[in-house]
């Protein structure tokens, strides 16, 4: 099943560009006529102030490349390769339409080094080695010409805004003595004349997603609190902030909705300030008075919105999926696309049941059931684990669920503790014990769902499959109990000591377990909560799968799940992919873990 991805822009003045992007297929409309751009991998379209153009960035020649509609390639734009955790806008427009704002570098690519020496923390990206390159702002003419840096130095800047009277440039920046050991952005603006940086926000937290007002006075953004955090997995729910664009005391305009935030966009008006929120398997559109006051869900409804942008009468023009539906652009819940819906229709496609269940302690957890076509006999289950820990299951298209269905599987999707969307308390419930409560929640859904489904599902034939830190509770559960036949781990964590040493992000564990490894009892604490301290109970057939180039979770977590369980004589594959990072890109890649899955799972539990 290939689905398309889709990107929106809305115009000043009401027109709507719709990208759409199916492998190599790409498709670009403004109101419904075809338009044609320049380059490869076209995206991240801006309108100008008066709608008349709009810029993007595209691939020429291996390069990443600026250009206007209607004119062309303004310059060449590259960006480091470095990690930089919640990264916004990476381009404006001036309020007067006449030049453009980026984010980038004018650093020729470094030579191959050998030997490497490293002498960052975060000397890692995503797939392979940083270039060490910094991220600047740099300005250039929207008609082209040469591009002039604005900011400079040993600091990466990004998350663009302009507006007001187009002297300053907003930007976000962590200037901490060693931003690699300490997230820390704060909202930071540049003189565009002098090159002049005053610093807007000062706090302990991060903030993150700087969008300015129409009348260039205030900035929306979102923003955590603690000291401690991290650059991927956060725990702490961000929520939305407005502090004037002159700085000052900034102020939180959704407290009491206690649910992560993210994405703010203002109205044309400046009055209010929309946003995207999860709330118990929902993504919706919410806005709030600018001035504070009442959350309002601007579409509410059983789906998940993963991007917006407001139109101008005030109504969000979103990117919607439901469990049956795959992402179309709506705007006011009416459709503008139906490419997904071509794609997917002929399909048998199965609309899952959502439940709740009371877990170990009275806990109230959610779930989805997703069962596949009644035939002769009960129906064999898997467990599917999220990612994160932090991540969430959803209304979302799940297609991997929809495919385990045609199958014959029934597949179960919980949101144990830890998971977001149901408030700060519940986020944090998984932070310092990875497999306790969370662990407990997972098997008392199952408990649930066998209960409450014994006519349809087969006890006896359990399955259990996760990715990341999915991937982790999987490795987790088979070392806790026998009861599942078959598992599928992915892109694994088996040992979190080793994993501190070798992944992107190291401050995951500071954020998670109370500090460094080394302080106080903190590795006696790591080692409690790593699959591999408990292998030796280990007693399940498991199909591992990781992408050589991971440097999220690095393959030697695989690695050394697998040795052991070899050693004990547990039958253990392990599959290794080249190329490939946490996240399988190449078709043909995703295709082969989808059916080695299904593979496992048919040999050992019998279907």
């Amino acid at each position: 099943m290939k689905l398309w991805t889709y990107e929106v822009a809305v115009s000043p003045t009401g027109k709507t560009l719709i990208a759409a992007t199916r492998g190599e297929e790409r498709t670009l409309h403004i109101d419904q006529a075809a338009t044609t751009v320049h380059g490869k991998n076209p995206g991240s379209f801006v309108w100008s102030p008066d709608g008349s153009r709009f810029a993007y960035f595209a691939t020429d020649d291996g390069k990443r490349t600026l250009y206007v509609s209607g004119v062309g390639k303004i310059c060449v734009a590259e960006r480091p390769n470095a990690y930089l955790a919640h990264q916004g806008a990476a381009m404006a427009w001036s309020p007067d339409g006449k030049h453009i704002a980026f984010v980038g570098t004018l650093e020729p690519t470094p030579a191959k080094a050998d030997p490497v020496v490293i002498t960052r923390i975060l000397y890692k990206t995503r797939t392979a080695l940083s270039d060490n390159r910094r991220s600047h702002i740099f300005v250039v003419s929207a008609s082209g010409g040469a591009p002039r840096a604005v900011t400079s130095g040993d600091f990466d800047e990004h998350s663009l805004a302009w507006g007001g009277d187009g002297s300053e440039i907003i930007f976000l920046s962590n200037r901490e003595k060693d931003p690699d050991a300490i997230l820390n952005y704060d909202i930071y603006a540049v003189n565009v004349a002098s090159g002049a940086v005053r610093q807007v926000t000062k706090t302990a937290g991060v903030e993150m997603t700087p969008a300015l007002s129409p009348d260039g006075r205030s900035i929306a953004y979102v923003a955590t609190s603690r000291r401690i955090t991290t650059i991927d997995s956060v725990a702490e729910d961000t929520h939305l902030w407005v502090v004037p664009t002159a700085g000052g005391t900034a102020r939180e305009l959704n407290r009491a909705q206690d649910r992560r935030t993210t994405a703010p966009r203002w109205s044309r008006d400046g009055a209010h300030v929309s946003f995207l929120a999860f709330d118990r398997g929902r993504s919706s559109v919410y806005r709030v008075p600018a001035g504070g006051g009442v959350v309002e869900d601007l579409t509410a409804r059983d789906t998940v919105v993963t991007f917006f942008q407001v139109g101008v009468d005030g109504k969000p023009v979103t990117v919607e999926s439901s469990v049956t539906e795959a992402p179309e652009v709506k705007r006011d819940n009416v459709a503008l696309t139906s490419l997904n819906r071509e794609a997917t229709a002929g399909l048998d496609l199965v609309k899952p049941e959502t439940f709740w269940f009371e877990s170990f302690d009275g806990t109230r957890v959610q779930g989805w059931l997703f069962l596949p076509a009644a035939s002769a006999g009960k129906a064999p289950v898997i467990l599917y684990i999220h990612g994160g820990p932090h991540s969430t299951f959803s209304f979302v298209f799940t297609p991997v669920a929809h495919f385990y269905a045609s199958r014959g599987y029934a597949t179960i999707m919980i949101n144990p503790r830890g998971t977001n969307g149901y408030g700060q308390r519940f986020s944090d419930g998984s932070v310092g014990n990875w497999g306790g409560g969370d662990y407990k929640d997972l098997m008392a859904g199952v408990d649930y769902v066998l209960k409450t489904h014994a006519d349809r599902l087969d006890p006896a034939r359990l399955g259990v499959t996760g990715a990341s830190y999915g991937g982790f509770m999987t490795n987790w559960i088979i070392t806790q109990t026998t009861r599942f036949k078959a598992a599928v781990s992915v892109a694994s964590l088996s040992n979190n000591i080793s994993f501190y040493a070798t992944s992107l992000y190291q401050d995951l564990i500071h954020a998670e377990f109370k500090g460094f490894p080394w302080d106080g009892d903190n590795f006696a604490t790591l080692w409690r909560w790593s699959p591999l301290k408990h292998v030796k109970n280990a007693a399940t057939p498991t199909l591992f799968l990781h992408g050589e180039n991971d440097n999220d979770v690095h393959i030697t977590q695989s690695e050394e799940m697998y040795t052991a369980l070899r050693y004990l004589g547990v039958p253990a594959t392990l599959v290794r992919y080249p190329r490939e990072g946490h996240g399988f890109t190449e078709p043909k890649h995703r295709v082969d873990a989808a059916a080695r899955t299904v593979a496992w799972m048919d040999k050992y539990l019998g279907n």
